[in-house]
């Protein structure tokens, strides 16, 4: 629902155009003040601003200026008794919409605010398809050409142009959102918003009013409307980022809103629909919360038509190499170090590192050594000591079952080691042999073993 302000120091003339314009479907805001209009715009979710030219205190053409500093996009409809070709000229001249004249045909009025609108809609969709477009979400962002990585490309494909929600589970700092994001790009909405929220970074009430807006009053602190993130992604997709942090009372309103697609805002009674794609993420087990009723079980099966597996790094290692060079590339750039690389005991150290931070540990450990480093090339010294220092005694009992048979887990386990040292060496044997500690001829030996070619 597009939300119209407008602005004129006769209040009968508000009175009139709301009259005239709520039954056409907007939300109309009124105001007699340009100082309060102008605060209005700067806190709420203006669609459009119909204000009269001349007014005490501030003038409208004062109003449209510090407007379009606020809002540049937001287009203003100038009212006056008083027209003149001077004034229309000097209106457009600072970017007004268009210019009407008092006592004005309601017919005219009305096309011209639906022109108004249509043509920002235009405007915000092509800055988003441009903007989609030069981000090049078609898995531009997900780094990986590793087995999981290939069947969650797989998986993006066929479902991007479903309407189904899709549950997006992995541990923290996996990607889940660029997942999020490449369906949403790859998908019948790409023109339209992809809004997202982390479910676990506001309370109850916040995250309540941040989902489905509110009303101006409705709680201490709610001075004005707003428009929730349902509202915002109509059209288009809605992220739900850390689905499982919802509160159960929370979780029976969503599930309503997904069941109906309609909802209002908090301390409102008018009812709006949506039509949105809901895609959510979780770093936990939600059917192992469903079991012992930490979330409803008729929620997870609404979202969870569909559900991808992100894997943490450490699962797939082969796709480190590339992820590391996509960092650097990133990184060396934003801080003009042309050139800057890797040596030898840095990447062993790199492989050896368990990451329990996954992808974004890996971002920040690059980030953090292209920024503190001076001379071109990133040694041990360089890296974050969890990651550089040597351990005396290599842990096994987190990853080695208790009655495993020695034999067949130590090949499994020389197996992948090869395997890394040949992915960080860009499949050179000599390098990898000497990464590994081997001569050349061990390392020959044991690849033809396990049949790595």
């Amino acid at each position: 629902m597009d939300t119209i302000l407008i602005v004129d120091d006769e209040k009968n003339y508000l009175v009139v155009l709301e009259a005239l314009l709520s039954p056409e479907g907007y939300e109309i805001m009124t105001s007699d003040k340009a100082q309060e209009a102008l605060r209005l715009i700067q806190e709420c979710d203006i669609d459009l601003v119909l204000t009269d030219m001349k007014m005490p205190g501030m003038t409208g053409m004062e109003l449209l200026e510090e407007a379009k500093k606020i809002k540049p996009e937001i287009p203003v409809i100038m009212m006056t008794a008083y027209g003149t070709i001077e004034m229309a000229v000097e209106a457009m001249k600072k970017r007004a919409y268009d210019y009407i004249t008092k006592p004005f045909q309601n017919e005219e009025l009305k096309l011209t605010i639906r022109k108004a609108l249509e043509n920002c809609r235009l405007v915000k969709e092509n800055r988003r398809l441009s903007q989609a477009l030069s981000e090049r979400y078609r898995y531009g962002h997900i780094i990986g050409k590793s087995k999981p990585m290939l069947e969650i490309y797989d998986l993006i494909d066929k479902v991007a142009h479903s309407r189904a929600s899709i549950l997006i589970i992995g541990p923290s700092g996996t990607g889940k959102e660029m997942i999020a994001k490449a369906i949403h790009y790859e998908s019948p909405r790409k023109d339209r918003p992809f809004i997202s929220v982390n479910c676990g970074a506001l309370t109850e009430t916040l995250l309540e009013s941040e989902l489905f807006g509110h009303e101006k009053g409705a709680f201490t602190g709610a001075i004005a409307l707003k428009k929730g993130r349902f509202e915002l992604a109509d059209g288009g997709t809605l992220f739900l980022d850390e689905i499982g942090e919802m509160s159960p009372s929370l979780q029976v309103k969503l599930l309503r809103v997904l069941q109906e697609m309609e909802f209002e805002r908090v301390g409102g009674t008018k009812t709006l629909k949506v039509d949105i794609r809901v895609l959510s993420a979780s770093n936990r087990n939600l059917k192992e919360e469903v079991a012992r009723g930490g979330f409803r079980e008729d929620l997870y099966y609404r979202l969870n038509v569909m559900q991808i597996q992100v894997p943490p790094l450490n699962e797939r290692m082969e796709d480190l190499k590339l992820l590391v060079e996509h960092f650097l590339e990133k990184y060396r750039q934003d801080e003009n170090k042309i050139g800057i690389h890797l040596d030898q005991e840095a990447w062993k150290a790199l492989y050896n590192h368990s990451w329990p931070g996954n992808v974004r540990e890996l971002e920040n450990v690059i980030e953090r050594a292209v920024v503190l480093n001076t001379g071109g090339i990133i040694r041990l010294a360089d890296l974050p000591s969890e990651i550089s220092r040597v351990e005396e005694e290599l842990n096994v009992e987190g990853f080695i079952p208790p009655h495993a048979p020695l034999q067949q887990t130590l090949d499994l386990i020389e197996e992948k080691m090869i395997l890394r040292a040949m992915n960080a060496c860009d499949q050179v044997q000599a390098q990898a042999a000497e990464m590994l500690g081997i001569s050349r001829h061990v390392m020959h030996y044991k690849m033809k073993k396990y049949g790595i070619s």
